[in-house]
């Protein structure tokens, strides 16, 4: 008779040991995206979770497992603004609607001008 005495020896024997490499594949990733958020701020702390859940059901005797991993939690980023400017009857604006003749676009050029020199 074999026995079972601790939880690591069962997580890494459920489903074959496809649980434990699922569920340790979950945990990297989530390390993965942490990590990489944290180096792109480095003064704020991301957080994030991966859960497993084990039910059981006893009958005569006998337990039954079924585990499920629920998706992993990541923090909720901020998404980028980008800004525009109101214009007559509600439309947006690329270029600020006092500005928009200050650049009217390309020069020509006087090729009748000589360089000076120095």
């Amino acid at each position: 008779m074999q026995i079972i005495r601790d939880s690591q020896a069962l997580l890494g024997m459920l489903e074959g040991g496809d649980l434990n490499a699922e569920f340790s594949g979950k945990l990297n990733e989530v390390l993965e995206k942490l990590l990489e958020l944290s180096n792109d701020r480095p003064n704020v702390t991301y957080k994030g979770g991966v859960s497993l859940k084990l039910n059981l059901a006893v009958k005569n005797g006998m337990v039954e497992i079924n585990a499920e991993i629920p998706p992993p939690t990541l923090p909720k980023l901020p998404r980028k603004s980008t800004v525009y400017w109101v214009v007559e009857g509600g439309r947006l604006s690329t270029e600020h609607p006092q500005q928009h003749d200050m650049f009217p676009g390309p020069r020509e050029i006087d090729r009748s001008r000589h360089p000076t020199s120095n």
